[in-house]
């Protein structure tokens, strides 16, 4: 894992994107704007799930209103308290009403907002109110001068159209930027990114749009996201999926855990079985990600916990002895180790709610 890269700290609502601050995990609320509680309840699940920006598209005036609805219900619940991004695309104005509306960031896709005027008059009331800006550049809406020039939507075009907006922004004196480049592509993503990060110091946005349906989607997502994050790239992402955006939000945390880049986690090291399994591994497995989601919440700060669930008594032990407890499996029944050591038999029906218990203790 290389060096996180150095950027700048941008503040959007109560949270903090980019220097040494945690890398949050976005999604979108996927509903009409205008249907309020539907989005009120999408909101409170994404927050539950521990999503830490929602945005939304802001299409019309009656969009706008949701936004200021939604923001003095946050004001009054915290459950439904999370920063909120509103999502531009055409027309400027509706971006300057979102301000006023109490919006946290305003996401504009400068190759369709129109002139420079426009940019600037938005750019003037971000300013005045403290609202960042997210560039977001992908090959859909490239303006027409850099795809000619590039003749496609390669990485290079896609960060030289970055670049040019944040100048863009920069010379009407705006500079509480983050930066989006994305591609349905994982190479051209990946490349752009890095080329953008060589380019600015300002905090990235990372992700693949129109990833797909949940699976490849997710496996694309985690490639590209997973590859930059490795080399010190990325403050915040988003597992962009044609599913629940709960999910987008589960899948973003699994990444970040999977490269010890979440500040509290489960995580749980399973065989994946084979003719010397006599028990029920797979099941026990699957059931217990599902238990220990709500689990994980309640950790301490930057705790780390590690469960071992595995087939046999073989290579159990030894390849799980970092964990912190697990099981190995016999005939019928399971032997229970901590920290690499064996410590009683349990039956194979009691192996999950003994590993639930276990994991409880740890964090009262």
């Amino acid at each position: 894992m290389e060096k996180r890269r150095k950027t700048k700290e941008i503040k959007i609502g109560s949270l903090i994107v980019g220097g040494e601050n945690k890398i949050s995990v976005q999604s979108m609320i996927k509903a009409d704007p205008g249907d309020f509680e539907t989005i009120k309840n999408q909101i409170g699940a994404l927050k539950a799930a521990g999503c830490d920006i929602a945005r939304m598209a802001v299409r019309d005036q009656k969009s706008v209103n949701t936004v200021a609805k939604l923001k003095e219900l946050a004001a009054a619940d915290r459950n439904y308290d999370i920063p909120l991004v509103a999502d531009i695309h055409f027309n400027h104005k509706l971006a300057i009403e979102s301000t006023h509306a109490g919006i946290d960031k305003i996401r504009i896709n400068p190759g369709n907002i129109g002139s420079e005027d426009r940019v600037k008059a938005v750019a003037d009331m971000c300013r005045e109110k403290k609202i960042p800006i997210r560039i977001g550049v992908n090959g859909g809406s490239l303006e027409a001068p850099i795809l000619k020039k590039h003749k496609r939507p390669s990485a290079e075009a896609l960060a030289e159209s970055a670049m040019h907006n944040i100048k863009l922004l920069e010379k009407f004196d705006f500079e509480d930027i983050i930066v989006a480049i994305k591609s349905s592509d994982v190479n051209t993503m990946v490349e752009a990114n890095l080329m953008i990060a060589e380019m600015c110091e300002y905090p990235l946005h990372i992700g693949l749009t129109e990833a797909g349906p949940a699976h490849m989607g997710t496996i694309k997502n985690a490639v590209g996201i997973g590859s930059l994050l490795q080399k010190g790239i990325g403050d915040t992402i988003r597992v962009s999926l044609s599913s629940d955006p709960v999910l987008e939000v589960f899948e973003g945390i699994s990444i970040l855990k999977a490269l010890g880049l979440y500040g509290k986690s489960i995580d749980i090291i399973s065989c994946p079985t084979c003719g010397r399994c006599k028990t029920d591994v797979i099941s026990i497995a699957n059931e217990l990600e599902k238990r220990i989601i709500f689990i994980e919440k309640n950790l301490k700060k930057n705790m780390k916990i590690k469960i071992a669930v595995m087939g046999c008594a073989v290579n159990g032990p030894g390849e799980a002895k970092e964990a912190d407890f697990g099981i190995a499996g016999g005939e019928g029944e399971f032997l229970f180790f901590a920290k690499g050591e064996p410590s009683k038999k349990i039956p194979a029906n009691e192996a999950l709610e003994t590993l639930i218990e276990e994991l409880k203790r740890l964090i009262e």
